[in-house]
């Protein structure tokens, strides 16, 4: 990876203090959604990891609602489908759901129950990664449904919150830390 082609995915992340309240420190992706080059930029670090890392996948899942921007065209690149893990009650026929805690509060994921079959590989894809409540149910959805998951793969990583201890021996990878 070049640091030339990571610098440009960097510097498209924007801080803004005190949001969504005091104390914390966002960085906010709208600046890289904006920029067709540092986009493309990004997808193309993350496929070259996926295609290194993980030679067979079958499924990326995005995670509700961010994943959903970098899920679908890095399925694209790599030839493989895309599934969804959206909040309770956005999803249409039978789910599978969990409770999890977050930062401010608790939340309910789904995956539909046909989403992928027993023994398949996936790749689970966010924005960010902070306290890793909501990556590890979402996990815990796609195990639920006897699929394998291969990675857990974010775009941020907020070290100081240790998120990916929460993970256990889920395999993780964050294309940017910060403390």
């Amino acid at each position: 990876m070049s640091e030339e082609r990571l610098r440009r995915v960097r510097d498209r992340v924007r801080p803004f203090p005190d949001f969504p309240v005091p104390g914390v420190l966002f960085r906010d992706i709208s600046p890289l959604l904006k920029d067709p080059a540092a986009f493309r930029t990004l997808i193309d670090l993350l496929e070259d990891h996926l295609r290194v890392s993980h030679p067979k996948i079958d499924f990326i899942a995005g995670v509700d609602s961010r994943g959903f921007l970098i899920g679908p065209p890095l399925a694209q690149r790599l030839g493989i489908g895309f599934v969804l893990i959206r909040k309770k009650g956005k999803l249409p026929g039978p789910t599978e759901s969990i409770s999890y805690a977050l930062e401010y509060g608790t939340a309910e994921l789904e995956i539909q129950s046909d989403a992928v079959e027993a023994g398949q590989k996936v790749v689970i894809v966010d924005d960010l990664l902070a306290t890793g409540g909501t990556m590890y149910a979402a996990c815990e959805l796609v195990k639920r449904l006897k699929a394998e998951v291969l990675e857990c793969l974010v775009i941020i990583e907020l070290k100081l919150l240790k998120g990916s201890e929460k993970l256990k021996s889920i395999p993780f990878y964050s294309l940017l830390q910060y403390d």
